[in-house]
This record gives structure tokens, C-alpha cells and sequence, in this order.
């Protein structure tokens, strides 16, 4: 089978859809070699590196011209003999030749839906109408959980036997073990304090870090947090960690190797998100053996298990009553560690190859 990709995601993103479809592309690679898997693109970057040194992955440059992306891309796919064509991150081409393809797209979220209020109107109008595009066009839709799968059938008017729940992993990094010394050399390079909890993520609203801080007053609790700052609504944290004299520590230039170690240093991990798609951190966290506190919302749930700690992200007080059981209860953060990795082992990448590969398998 010849698979073709829009690779954007991949030369262009080291986050969430970046991560997605480089992670993607490389288990499918890694446990069904004798595919071809052919990343479409205008150009080739360092963030795609490591998936083209794979022996059955090959860069196609996308044919020149004004939105090539939309209009070339699909039909570069179709003249290099592809069966299927995926689109990683909500979109499809908008033009084909009558050469036989299926299309598959994956929705990861709707979240300019449910949330507009953080975003423009222009940008919700935009979205709204590519992925409506995407879902008419695609033979399946691959959602990224349940909750998504429920939001593409209430917000896109799709079908449900269209749509397919496949689950995200994450990054090999956080499933491998580091040395106590590797650890100490990350613990030494960001001086970490010796306890603390952890916070992955862009720091902006609807992550919800600001409520988080406002649970640590006063606390003597420190928190490290990972993440891009959004300007506006970082200022706002910045008030409250003065107001409430709370411990702080921002990173930046933080390496995927460097970061699972982090994960691993923390006692907690925290992720109070009001509504996601998916929730990759929480996955890595687990993978990490670290407890995790995330909300009782969205598809949250889905990815923490029945051993994480769930609030309402709404609530300053539940937030800090769940941080202050497991900070103070180290037998309850190990025992949940311990089953959260036993949980977390269905978003391996061998079962997320296979899940993804049946649903290829299913138009061919």
C-alpha cells in the first residue's frame, strides 16, 4: 500500500499536531514496513528529520504555485499512485483528478465550537469551514477520542459510521527509563527544587493555570511549568503569584529528552484543562509514572483512567484540596503511579499502529 501525507504538520510544528503526525508516521513505519508512506510538502525542516531517515518514508515536494497546500497537494498524491491520502490535522486537499484515492482525515478537536469565545470570529469561520470540507470529502474520520467523535457528529452533521476513535500516543522519550544520573544531570541543568508539581502546556485560558496558582497560595508548594506564554493572561498569573506568594518556575528550551525527565522528577502532575481533544501530556505523564490531577471534563477522563485525580476546573478549592492529598500521601501518589502505567499501555504504539492500519486496511 502506498499512503500519502499532508506533512505540513511535520516540517512545521514541534507540538501537538507536529508530535501527532511525526508519532503517526513513525509507528506505522516501524510495524508495517512494506507500506510506503510519502510525506507531501513544500519543503523539507529539521523537525522531520528523524522520520526520513526511516527506509520506507520518502519527502514528495509539493508542486509550486498559489495554495499548492489546497489545490495541488491532493493531485501530487493522485499522479504518485497513492491508494490513500491522510490528512493529519483537520484538513484535506480541495482539488483531485479522477485517478481512483480514499481520503482519511483526523480530527483531534471542535474546540473553536465549543469555546469561540478563544478565537476570532474570522478564524472560527475559517476553521469551521475546512474541517466541514474535510469531513464531506473524507471516506473516514479518524477522532482522536471519544469526545471528539461526539462533537464531529454534533457540530459537523457527520454520520457516526463514518467515524473511527483512534487514540494518540506520545513521544518513545517518555516511555523510556533514565538514569539516576541522567535525572541529576536535568535536576542540576534547570535547578528544579527538590519537590514540586508539574504543569505542561501553552499558558493561556483555556489551559485553566491561572486557577491552578491561585489553589497554590500561600501553599509553600513550588510548580514548574513548561509551556509557550500567551502574553495577556500571562500577566494575569503573574498578579496572582505575587498576591499569593506563590512558588513559580518557567521553562523554556526544554528537549523532549529533557522534559520526560522532568516528568519523572515531579511528584505531581497537574492539568486542569477546561475542555481538550485529547490531552497528550496526561498520557506522558503516565507513561513517566507520575500521578496525575487533570479535570473531570471533556475527554479528559478518557485519557487518565480510573486511577488519576479528577477536579472541576472551575473550583480553586477543589483543585487545591486534591493537590494537598497527594502532596502529603506518598503510598496513594506510588499507588496510582503504578496503575496509571498499567492504564496507560493502551496507548502503546504497536495498538495504535494496528488501529489506525484497520481503518486503511477497511477502503482498500
Amino acid at each position: 500500500m502506498k499512503i500519502a501525507y499532508d506533512a505540513k504538520r511535520i516540517f512545521s510544528s514541534w507540538s501537538g499536531l507536529g508530535n501527532y503526525s511525526r508519532d503517526l508516521v513513525r509507528v506505522l513505519s516501524t510495524y508495517f514496513p512494506d507500506n510506503q508512506y510519502l510525506l507531501f510538502n513544500k519543503k523539507k525542516s529539521e523537525r522531520g528529520e528523524a522520520i526520513l531517515k526511516l527506509p520506507n518514508v520518502t519527502f514528495v515536494q509539493t508542486t509550486k504555485g498559489t495554495f499548492s497546500r489546497q489545490l495541488k497537494t491532493g493531485i501530487d498524491a493522485q499522479n504518485n499512485d497513492a491508494d490513500i491520502f491522510h490528512g493529519l490535522s483537520g484538513e484535506l486537499p480541495l482539488r483531485w483528478n479522477k485517478k481512483p484515492i480514499k481520503k482519511v482525515v483526523t480530527i483531534h478537536d471542535l474546540i473553536f465550537e465549543r469555546y469561540p469565545e478563544y478565537y476570532t470570529w474570522i478564524d472560527r469561520k475559517i476553521h469551521f469551514w475546512k474541517f466541514k470540507k474535510a469531513a464531506q470529502s473524507a471516506d473516514k474520520i479518524i477522532a482522536i477520542s471519544e469526545q471528539t467523535k461526539k462533537d464531529v457528529i454534533h457540530y459537523l452533521k457527520v454520520p457516526e459510521s463514518k467515524i473511527e476513535v483512534v487514540y494518540q500516543g506520545c513521544h518513545a522519550s517518555f516511555k523510556e527509563k533514565q538514569s539516576e544520573r541522567i535525572l541529576n544531570q536535568i535536576k542540576e541543568k534547570f535547578n528544579l527544587p527538590e519537590r514540586f508539581i508539574l504543569n505542561v502546556g501553552t499558558i493561556e485560558p483555556r489551559k485553566n493555570l491561572l486557577n491552578v496558582v491561585k489553589a497554590l497560595k500561600n501553599s509553600h508548594i513550588p510548580i514548574v511549568v513548561v509551556g509557550a506564554k500567551k502574553p495577556k493572561y500571562f500577566k494575569l498569573i503573574e498578579k496572582e503569584i505575587k498576591k499569593g506568594k506563590v512558588e513559580v518556575q518557567f521553562l523554556s528550551g526544554v528537549s523532549m529528552e529533557e522534559l520526560a525527565g522532568i516528568y519523572k522528577l515531579a511528584e505531581i502532575f497537574i492539568y486542569p484543562s477546561f475542555f481538550e481533544g485529547f490531552g497528550i501530556p496526561v498520557i506522558e505523564a503516565l507513561f513517566s509514572e507520575t500521578v496525575v490531577i487533570t479535570s473531570n471534563t471533556s475527554c479528559l477522563p478518557e485519557a487518565g483512567g480510573s486511577d488519576s485525580v479528577y477536579v472541576n476546573p472551575k473550583s480553586v478549592e477543589d483543585i487545591k484540596a486534591k493537590i494537598l492529598f497527594l502532596w502529603e500521601n506518598e503510598s496513594e501518589r506510588n499507588r496510582r503511579a503504578e496503575k496509571g502505567l498499567q492504564f496507560v499501555q493502551k496507548f502503546n504504539d504497536e495498538v495504535i499502529a494496528d488501529e489506525i492500519m484497520k481503518v486503511y486496511k477497511s477502503l482498500v
